[in-house]
Parts: structure tokens; C-alpha cells; sequence
């Protein structure tokens, strides 16, 4: 396996585990009572996981400016 197929296989897994986390949200938001920490934690680490997958869609495309 080279480095553009072990790059897209981790970002395939990191927008699994960002749509999971938004799901999670989504769970908790319809709660009676809602655990506003447990939902700023999940919408952090669901930006985390986005800038993650910003930078590897960064390494997979070419530079054009290069």
C-alpha cells in the first residue's frame, strides 16, 4: 500500500468517525436534558477530526503553485 492509499483510507475513517460524532450530537441534542459539556466536548473533537481531514485532502491533492 503506498501513501495515497494509506491517506485516503485514514481520511475515509476519520469522515466515518466525524459523521458518527455528529450523530452523537444530534442523540444528545434530543435529549429532555440536554449535557451541554458532553456536547461542546463531541463539537470540539469533531473539529478536530475536520482540520484532520483538511490536512490529509492537502497532502492528496497536488500543489498547483508548485
Amino acid at each position: 500500500m503506498d501513501i495515497q492509499e494509506s491517506l485516503k483510507k485514514k481520511r475515509d475513517l476519520l469522515k466515518d468517525e466525524h459523521r458518527d460524532i455528529d450523530t452523537m450530537i444530534s442523540d444528545l441534542l434530543r435529549e429532555s436534558i440536554v449535557n451541554q459539556l458532553a456536547v461542546q466536548r463531541l463539537k470540539k473533537k469533531k473539529l478536530l477530526v475536520r482540520d484532520q481531514i483538511a490536512r490529509i485532502n492537502q497532502q492528496l491533492l497536488p500543489d498547483i503553485l508548485a
